[in-house]
């Protein structure tokens, strides 16, 4: 067979040279030990948090080494990709601050347009450097064309589904395939030309060489030291459309972007065979590889599973509708991503996340865990660290989308709602109250009138006439322009006058000397202003409300 004639035969437009195609991407100048590492998602719907799990690898490892991180968008599959995919994607990158170097983007006007020397970075535009490497190993013999019919390629997959269901002759199944695929590989220059000239569509395969008893050394970075079998598939490369697999446009794209570190996805093991052979046939030095482990989730039997698509959680947008700041699931990821991370952060608690010194020697090799008892202990410390301005101002963009009307009431007068926020905040232990900024609305609402209501339960323990009594001495005695002692002093003498104690000391002593004490001369306050049992410091609060409606409150409570 004269291999080169067939090449030229199948692709009698492709006149570009890998010699050429080589020269449009030369080595990146880039320091030594510097990883060039890219995220490659389909844009086939969402950003799975599993995905997310990967791009965080891949800019960390970039961006840590002083290397490159770029986006490329593998677009091959024109029959699941889903419209407004690829811009969705990029807003999701941006919103959640994985800053990538090359790639597409949107321009001011909502336009996409490309960033880089390497690209294009859409798949679906890169045909012509396919075509290329696959007349290439036609030419060597490595690949071949093959003009099985649809109808054929059926018969053998419903072979496959019978077999599956028997579960007794699947090797008689395989041997089937082997040898509808052998006889594949068996034709002439006369065949191929009739089949073109008839116009039958045909896939290019790979010819492999290998053999599935025997083990290939690998080294994974993440799982360490493998062996995986020789690859014997005859596996497509370009499909009858001319558009080329995930494995050959991998092999290609990677080796022209000069991709260092290829970060994926521990299902994509069983596929290292075929990229494996891939890489020798092209002559391509391979990229380092790292398997991550799956994200796993505690099913309801308490057992685990892959967190799936339908899964809360498993789509990055659902973060921000339920209310979590990227910081908080930034360095949630972390924590999965490496066993030290919260060690390191205990001990530096006052730098970034980005400082952290990623390591891929600390990634777990097995399953990691979804848990969301876990973000939300991350959550609540991230925002308790935030100043008052940031918790404002961040709150205030969620709640415009999913709170307009409690966001006006905080819009009209920013002081106060900053005031409400700096609530218990800074210091060695802040106030933990948000967990998400769904937590926001039930914590202060009751600062606004529209949304304040009073729960009188706590108070049915204790005589109607105790708190009116407390409720009528206070109006009597407070002074707005009190310091929070002399304001606490007046309440504890109203509770001795009532015979309430204001020592607790006391009261724990012998409480059946005793009414109650003056925490329960507060709580009858604190119900009559906030409209609940437990609220934020009673005495800032009367503050910020101020005087008139701190006593509009107080004798409304009276007068129920």
């Amino acid at each position: 067979m004269d291999y080169q004639a067939l090449a030229e035969l199948l692709f009698p437009n492709v006149t570009a040279t890998v010699e050429e195609i080589e020269a449009r991407y030369p080595a990146r100048n880039l320091p030594e030990g510097a990883k060039v590492t890219r995220f490659a998602p389909s844009p086939t719907g969402f950003v799975h948090f599993g995905g997310m799990y990967q791009a965080v690898v891949d800019e960390r490892l970039a961006h840590q080494s002083g290397g490159v991180f770029f986006l490329r968008i593998e677009d091959t599959d024109g029959q699941r990709e889903i419209k407004g995919a690829v811009e969705a994607l990029l807003r999701t990158l941006s919103d959640y601050g994985v800053a990538y170097d090359e790639g597409p983007r949107i321009d001011e006007n909502g336009n996409l347009h490309e960033v880089g020397a390497y690209g294009p970075y859409k798949q679906s535009q890169r045909a012509e450097l396919y075509h290329v490497f696959a007349k290439k190993l036609v030419a060597e013999g490595k690949a071949y064309p093959c003009f099985t019919t649809a109808e054929e390629l059926e018969e053998i997959q419903e072979t496959d589904k019978k077999a599956e269901i028997k579960n007794t002759d699947w090797h008689v199944a395989a041997e089937q395939k082997r040898a509808a695929m052998l006889a594949g590989r068996v034709f002439t220059m006369e065949e191929v030309r009739a089949h073109l000239a008839a116009g039958d569509p045909f896939v290019i395969r790979i010819l492999a060489n290998g053999d599935p008893d025997k083990k290939t050394k690998f080294t994974d970075q993440v799982k360490g030291s493998l062996e995986v079998p020789e690859n014997d598939e005859d596996f497509v490369l370009l499909k009858s459309d001319g558009i080329p697999t995930y494995h050959f446009a991998h092999a290609v794209d990677d080796h022209l972007m000069k991709t260092t570190h290829v970060i994926r996805g521990e299902d994509w093991l069983p596929s290292l065979p075929k990229h494996i052979m891939l890489f020798n046939y092209l002559g391509f030095k391979m990229p380092k590889y790292l398997h991550t482990a799956q994200i796993l989730k505690t099913d309801e039997n308490g057992g685990k599973k892959k967190l799936s698509k339908r899964d809360m959680g498993a789509k990055m947008d659902d973060y921000r509708e339920m209310g979590y700041v990227t910081e908080a699931v930034w360095e949630y990821l972390l924590t999965l991503l490496n066993s030290n991370f919260e060690e390191w952060h205990a001990q530096n608690p006052d730098k970034s996340c980005l400082d952290f010194p990623f390591n891929i020697k600390k990634m777990a090799t097995s399953g990691c865990l979804f848990d969301f008892t876990k973000l939300n202990d991350v959550s609540k410390n991230v925002l308790s660290k935030m100043t008052a301005d940031e918790i404002y101002t961040k709150f205030l963009d969620w709640a415009q989308q999913f709170d307009p009307a409690f966001a006006a009431c905080l819009a009209a007068d920013p002081d106060k709602a900053k005031a409400i926020f700096a609530i218990g905040r800074g210091g060695k232990k802040p106030r933990k109250d948000l967990t998400t900024w769904k937590d926001v609305k039930p914590y202060m609402s009751f600062f606004y009138t529209p949304y304040f209501s009073v729960d009188r339960t706590p108070l049915a323990r204790f005589p109607e006439e105790d708190v009116t009594a407390v409720c009528t001495r206070f109006l009597e005695s407070w002074d707005p322009a009190d310091e929070m002692g002399a304001w606490f002093d007046k309440i504890k003498g109203i509770a001795d006058a009532l015979g309430y104690a204001s020592d607790m000391k006391a009261y724990k002593a012998d409480p059946t000397a005793f009414k109650g004490s003056v925490a329960d001369v507060s709580m009858f306050l604190r119900v009559a202003v906030t409209g609940r049992e437990n609220a934020p410091d009673l005495y800032t609060v009367m503050q910020i409300l101020g005087d008139n409606e701190t006593r509009a409150r107080i004798q409304a409570l009276m007068n129920v």
